[in-house]
């Protein structure tokens, strides 16, 4: 009998495979800190990054003969994609709207060490991505010049500037964004967010915690300049709103003691059996409160009958990042380029999806390899270079 492109069977091995190699590399990862708060949202963003991949693959499968880039024809698959990127926006919610609330509490809160931080965090391997993505049409394109000069310049400080005012086709590539699979869409969101941090903390800390008047001007002109560039969905937004309220319920002391316990495992693991079995996409208000309702016990320490907390986990999701960035890339080049469109029309989803499985190592060495190179290097840097932004603002004064 032969397989279905989007039988769930595929999934669930990718899954199982990328955590059997992860228990092996996270040999070469630093150690996670046994007493992190977070655990289990440590474990959480390597899941999520990889089902992302998953989804974009089973794109790939009927996108190579019908030339449509759409979500694909199960729940499952879509869920991998559109839930997973709103569970990545709750995360971001939880994690910069609680230092706003343990700011209320009397923690320090440093408004340029967090700026630096996100900049470094998020620059670097996005650069990397460019990069690769211009190389990419460069060789597509047989490295001629396809578009007049200034018009190329202008779509690449499009994609430089992380594609707030959208993903232009570089060079006369239609297309162009299909390199990287489209995920750049959600980094507007991403920066929307911590632009928005000096406003919340207007409306979270006393008057006499409020950022000084400067992280004020810049947070406003910042959001200002995007929404005059750019148009938020109010349903991306909700992501943002479901973190912001799994910090305000993890202060209440019945949750954290509840989720801890193997009922919040399972209830978890039934909210996202309900939210792939009640619902084709992952996209409207039933969805995202589902969502919200699964981060809130995982953000409270539900670890899913400890796969989460997991050592393997939680080096996965030290990858997240590069995993997102980069796997467009390489099934791009793995379909297009390294196999051609006519032989990979020939493949049986059983081959497809033996193919996929066989791009797993090489996603997990791209994710190893940035993350030791460009990632924690760059972080390892954030408290030097606002040492050195805050003695030039004092030296200017």
């Amino acid at each position: 009998m032969p397989l279905d492109p989007v039988s769930p069977w595929p999934a669930l091995a990718a899954f199982v495979l990328v955590f059997a190699l992860m228990a092996g590399l996270a040999r070469l990862l630093p150690a996670p800190q046994e007493n992190s708060r977070y655990a289990s949202i440590d474990g959480l963003r390597g899941y999520l990054a990889f089902g992302v991949f998953v989804h974009h693959a089973s794109i790939w499968y009927f996108y190579l003969p019908a030339g449509v880039w759409k979500v694909p024809p199960s729940a499952l698959y879509t869920h991998l994609g559109q839930s997973s990127v709103m569970l990545f926006f709750m995360i971001t919610g939880f994690l910069f709207f609680g230092k706003l609330l343990a700011a209320r509490a009397g923690a320090p809160l440093d408004w340029l060490r967090l700026a630096v931080g996100r900049l470094l965090r998020l620059l670097p391997l996005y650069l990397l991505m460019v990069a690769a993505l211009l190389l990419v049409v460069a060789v597509v394109s047989d490295w001629r010049l396809q578009q007049p000069p200034l018009a190329l310049l202008k779509a690449v400080l499009r994609w430089l500037a992380f594609t707030v005012q959208g993903a232009p086709d570089v060079n006369g590539l239609l297309g162009t964004s299909r390199i990287v699979a489209g995920v750049t869409w959600s980094l507007p969101y991403e920066w929307f967010f911590y632009l928005s941090l000096p406003g919340l903390a207007l409306l979270v800390l006393p008057r006499g915690r409020w950022p000084g008047a400067a992280v004020l001007l810049v947070g406003a002109l910042g959001l200002a300049a995007m929404l005059y560039l750019w148009r938020p969905l109010a349903e991306f937004l909700a992501g943002f709103l479901g973190g912001m309220l799994a910090a305000v319920l993890l202060r209440w002391p019945p949750l954290p003691r509840f989720a801890a316990s193997p009922a919040a495992s399972a209830l978890a693991l039934g909210l996202l059996l309900a939210l792939v079995l009640g619902f084709e996409q992952g996209r409207g208000p039933a969805q995202t409160a589902l969502l919200s309702a699964f981060f809130c016990l995982v953000a409270a320490g539900t670890n899913l009958f400890g796969l989460l907390s997991h050592r393997a986990s939680r080096a996965l999701g030290e990858l997240a990042y590069g995993i997102y960035l980069l796997h467009g890339l390489l099934l791009f080049v793995c379909f297009k380029l390294l196999l051609g469109q006519d032989l990979a029309l020939r493949l049986s989803p059983l081959q497809f999806w033996l193919l996929v499985l066989g791009l797993v190592p090489a996603l997990l060495g791209l994710g190893l390899a940035s993350f030791s190179t460009i990632e924690r290097p760059a972080m390892a840097r954030v408290d030097a270079l606002t040492a050195w932004l805050r003695a030039r603002r004092k030296a200017a004064i």
